[in-house]
């Protein structure tokens, strides 16, 4: 086990995220994850090199530092504590400036500021949107989205449109296929005549169940016969309508994310 530190003197985030990019190329790694956001004063840092020092003491290896942080005094102290430190930011912004010519900002929480309120509004409507559209409440609202994913109950669905949304603003819609559409053999006309950005999520069923398992134990809905009956007609009904499929059983959210806004730039362009 080895202790991991994600440290900023604003929010983190970029930390966090280039810092779990880096670590996932290591399958092996066994570590606890600490997450020290607004590390801003110099006792807040000197604080914080006791907590590494109390890490490398119990477990026998110096912790992991990732960490962005453009106060000099403050960096300093950090680096000077038990630990492997990694300043993101010293890394790359000034290979980068060089390169450039130009002087970075050196201002905390840059990356994640509303610094385009355009660009911010956008995704605060694109996430309501997505909110509003769940679950094929308002198939009237199909033709006003960018993005309509269907699919069987649990096969990621919303989290999905939400992540567009949120990273993108893009303004994603989903319509669970059911028993209804099922039986009739087809989906809604409305999301027919959307089948330009329509994409179908499957998933393999032994996933689909343990999923569902979590949500509803025991029942009929999280059995292996009906994971393995829904998927098996609705991966019928994509073929039929010849839209874009999409696996999610091994796939992250951003990865899927990734191929849709792909395939919906391709189409635009």
């Amino acid at each position: 086990m080895r202790t991991v530190f994600f440290v900023s003197e604003s929010t983190g985030i970029t930390a966090e995220t280039v810092g779990h990019s880096l670590l996932s190329q290591f399958d092996s790694l066994d570590y606890e994850q600490v997450y020290m956001p607004y590390i801003n004063t110099e006792a807040r840092a000197r604080a914080l090199t006791q907590r590494m020092q109390e890490a490398a003491d119990r477990d026998g290896v110096r912790p992991l530092v990732f960490s962005t942080m453009l106060d000099d005094d403050i960096r300093e102290i950090l680096k000077g504590g038990n630990c492997y430190f990694l300043e993101l930011f010293e890394i790359f912004v000034e290979p980068l400036s060089q390169e450039l010519g130009i002087p970075p900002s050196r201002k905390s929480g840059r990356s994640h500021a509303i610094t385009k309120p355009s660009s911010y509004t956008k995704r605060i409507d694109a996430i309501n949107f997505a909110m509003a559209n769940d679950d094929g409440v308002r198939p009237d609202n199909f033709p006003r989205s960018d993005v309509v994913l269907t699919g069987v109950s649990r096969s990621g669905k919303t989290p999905t449109c939400l992540y567009l949304a949120i990273h993108y603003g893009l303004r994603a819609a989903n319509y669970p296929i059911t028993e209804e559409d099922f039986d009739r053999g087809g989906i809604p006309g409305p999301l027919i005549e959307c089948r330009d950005k329509l994409f179908g999520l499957t998933i393999d069923a032994q996933r689909l169940q343990l999923i569902r398992e979590e949500r509803r134990p025991g029942s009929t809905y999280a059995s292996l016969a009906r994971c393995e009956a829904d998927i098996r007609r609705a991966e019928a009904i994509f073929r039929r309508l010849q839209i874009t499929v999409l696996n999610t059983t091994s796939q992250s959210i951003e990865e899927i994310s990734t191929h849709i806004l792909k395939a919906v730039k391709s189409k635009v362009e």
